[in-house]
């Protein structure tokens, strides 16, 4: 007999995509999170969003960003 979680699992997956995006954010939405760990996340967005507002950062294009590493040859 299968459990609870295969049931659910099957289940899932027979929503649509955006019913299934819809259902992980509200999971992982119910975990419970460290509220340190919530403040200090939100201290480091704030500085790095600082350092773009004053020019000592800039944004990156993620795909073009993500190709320069991965021809570094310690990637992974």
């Amino acid at each position: 007999m299968a459990s609870t979680l295969e049931v659910l699992h099957t289940e899932a997956l027979k929503l649509s995509a955006s019913d299934r995006a819809w259902l992980i954010d509200r999971l992982i939405a119910s975990l419970d999170v460290d509220p340190e760990v919530q403040e200090a996340w939100a201290a480091e967005v704030a500085l790095r969003l600082a350092a773009v507002d004053d020019g000592s950062a800039s944004w990156l294009p993620g795909p073009e960003t993500l190709e320069k590493l991965k021809a570094e040859p310690d990637w992974r």
